[in-house]
């Protein structure tokens, strides 16, 4: 299929889960007032931590009425469902809900087997709390763990739906359920490069005319008791000194790290004949996507490597004018090595001194795991809305090594941007979108 002939694709709905809120509006007004969502943690207890802060999605606290606007029958099965739901499916769940009503396709007027479904999102872990009962029947008078009890004093113990909680193909199982979506669907964990790979499969499934429809989405969390402790011994997170506000600072000379948070986020993507024809609201069309994976032969992910190889890809695609976006939603982490090797890859690919400007919203919600490519998508789309961009927050000393020309608030939108994942293993994302004409 050549690029004359390829279906144009485009989006139509948008939800979102944030650490600023539960729409679009909420993530957008924060980061255009440079704030910061980064406070105490209140999910689990800390204590033995030496991390006490991060940005968490406050405003979901798992009632239905975060779900947003629901047909009676699909509010009686979410109510249902939010048992079998951990905290990062129940968000996913609030995201596409969302982000159907916003789309403005009643269920009535959907042809289910061609409206699809891709989901990513992190690998899923347990809660403590889930075996705590049966951990505590196996222990012996002086406190030690019995395995040879497990299965028949420790195992009853357990939720029977425990396992349903943490599959990660639940997120998309569900959504397909409640809104009987019959079309192509598939699960995807590919960590932070979850979303880009979610959007990249959706638009070439609706390309190839499997789907007029798709919904991508991916959900995520670092703020977990299990995965807060995991990012802590394996990845560089920002600790102090100073106000936690501060303290995710991509591409600044002065940054120490990542601040964990979590959250959702959701596009529908429509055919343009399709979305035109029922007269939806357009908020972008998809130019351009790639996705790559480059690890050298210890398995050690080449950053710099795999996000230059899917920027170049996603910007061929695209064809933009002059070969540049508007501006860079860049994947901004905030570590000493993952912003450098991102503004190697962009020098690499848009020439030194491009002046591309460059966003990150990681500066005001943190890293939310396999949630943040879309929710920075969904950001960067009311910035093509609205004309503007919101300032890079927290830049307040340039690193020679990180050479990019950071946003500033009033700093124009541009027509047009990219937006960029990778994880430590190498796995890299890029999608590009514009205005549709």
């Amino acid at each position: 299929m050549t690029s004359a002939d390829r279906r144009r694709v485009v989006i139509t709905g948008m939800g979102v889960v944030s650490p600023f809120g539960l729409s679009p509006d909420e993530l957008w007004s924060g980061l255009v007032a440079a704030r910061s969502a980064v406070g105490p943690i209140g999910l689990f207890c800390t204590d033995g931590l030496p991390l006490h802060h991060g940005a968490e999605a406050r405003a979901f606290t798992g009632e239905i009425d975060n779900f947003g606007a629901l047909e009676s029958e699909t509010k009686k099965a979410i109510r249902k469902g939010l048992k079998v739901m951990c905290r990062e499916s129940q968000m996913a769940v609030a995201a596409a809900q969302r982000a159907l009503h916003d789309c403005g396709l009643p269920p009535a007027a959907r042809v289910p087997e061609r409206f699809g479904c891709v989901f990513g999102s992190d690998y899923m872990l347990t809660l403590p709390e889930d075996f705590t009962a049966g951990v505590a029947a196996c222990r012996s008078e002086t406190s030690d763990f019995e395995f040879d009890r497990w299965a028949a004093d420790g195992m009853p113990l357990l939720n029977p739906l425990w396992l349903l909680k943490y599959l990660p193909n639940m997120p998309a199982s569900h959504i397909a359920i409640y809104n009987d979506l019959r079309g192509p669907s598939n699960s995807l964990t590919v960590r932070e490069a979850s979303g880009h790979a979610a959007v990249a499969e959706a638009t070439m499934t609706i390309q190839r005319g499997a789907a007029d429809v798709m919904l991508a989405g991916a959900t995520g969390t670092r703020v977990h008791p299990m995965k807060t402790v995991h990012a802590l011994q394996s990845e560089q997170v920002a600790l102090g000194p100073g106000e936690p506000t501060t303290w995710s600072r991509p591409f600044d000379r002065l940054r120490q790290g990542m601040v964990l948070g979590e959250g959702a986020a959701v596009l529908v993507l429509e055919e343009l004949a399709h979305a035109r024809k029922r007269g939806a609201t357009i908020h972008g069309e998809v130019l351009g996507y790639a996705s790559r994976h480059v690890a050298d032969r210890l398995n050690i992910g080449r950053r710099r490597e795999a996000l230059a190889s899917a920027l170049r890809r996603a910007l061929e695609m695209a064809a933009l004018p002059a070969g540049r976006p508007g501006h860079v939603h860049a994947f901004g982490l905030g570590t000493v090595g993952s912003d450098r090797d991102e503004a190697a890859a962009f020098e690499e690919t848009l020439g030194a001194g491009s002046g591309v400007p460059v966003v990150a919203a990681k500066a005001n919600v943190g890293n939310l795991g396999a949630a943040a490519g879309l929710s920075e998508c969904v950001a960067s789309l009311r910035a093509l809305r609205h004309g503007t961009l919101f300032p890079l927050l927290n830049h307040h000393e340039p690193d020679p090594e990180c050479p990019i020309r950071p946003a500033t608030a009033g700093d124009e939108a541009g027509g047009s941007f990219v937006s960029l994942s990778v994880t430590p293993q190498g796995q890299a994302g890029a999608v590009v979108i514009g205005t549709a004409e």
